[in-house]
């Protein structure tokens, strides 16, 4: 068993019935929504997904996960999502899958986070991981020269023939690639500030329970209770 496939199935511990459960999308949440949907398949467990993605939605209804939109429920019990890095005080970065918009959305309405990685995205700063920025198409090109001035090193994520690549909300990602950002709240609210940024994958104060796989087996880190 890999790191990730490790840390996605003790996650999947946390799903009891009658939950709401965020379903996140990357390398390593496939191997949680896989243990979900084998748990849903031969243990009759009971829930209802909202995935944050359209790569998470296909996987989840193959499996045979009863899904709802997000729009369609009070809230999300449970969320639990991979993560490009995580800082030693439990920010994170996130968005290599391009799902950042909606992995935000839904984490902004669930009760509890859990963060699911193996220990090479544990860091002591954010910054070495390229900082994706969800944009819209019109004007990104101006945003672009505007990361170019201000130092940020932008690149436009694209698909393999080149093309710029598209989420599934229709927008453009630029990437930053910042090496260190030493004061994440910060820069969030810059880029929160401009006209054009749908989004960053700057997930800030929001994880309530980190899973980290390592050679020796998962360790379970609590961050805040409360959340």
């Amino acid at each position: 068993m890999n790191l990730k496939q490790m840390a996605g199935i003790e996650a999947a511990k946390y799903v009891k019935d009658g939950m709401i459960v965020g379903l996140g999308t990357g390398s390593t949440a496939r191997y949680m929504v896989a243990e979900i949907g084998r748990r849903v398949q031969e243990e009759g467990l009971q829930i209802t997904g909202v995935t944050t993605s359209n790569e998470t939605e296909k996987q989840a209804r193959e499996l045979g996960i009863p899904l709802k939109g997000i729009d369609d429920v009070p809230y999300v019990d449970l969320t639990i999502d991979g993560a490009d890095e995580i800082s030693a005080d439990f920010h994170g970065i996130k968005g290599g899958g391009a799902a950042l918009l909606f992995e935000k959305v839904v984490a902004s309405y669930s009760k509890h986070i859990i963060w699911i990685v193996d220990g090479s995205k544990m860091v002591e700063k954010l910054g070495a991981f390229p900082l994706p920025v969800e944009v819209v198409p019109y004007g990104s090109q101006q945003l672009f020269r505007l990361f170019e001035t201000r130092g940020y090193h932008p690149s436009m994520r694209l698909n393999a023939d080149g093309s710029f690549l598209k989420t599934d909300g229709g927008h453009y990602i630029i990437d930053l690639h910042l090496a260190c950002i030493e004061d994440p709240v910060t820069f969030g609210s810059e880029l929160d500030n401009l006209v054009g940024v749908v989004e960053h994958g700057l997930f800030l104060n929001m994880v309530s329970t980190v899973i980290v796989g390592y050679d020796q087996g998962p360790e379970t880190i609590v961050v805040n209770e409360q959340l």
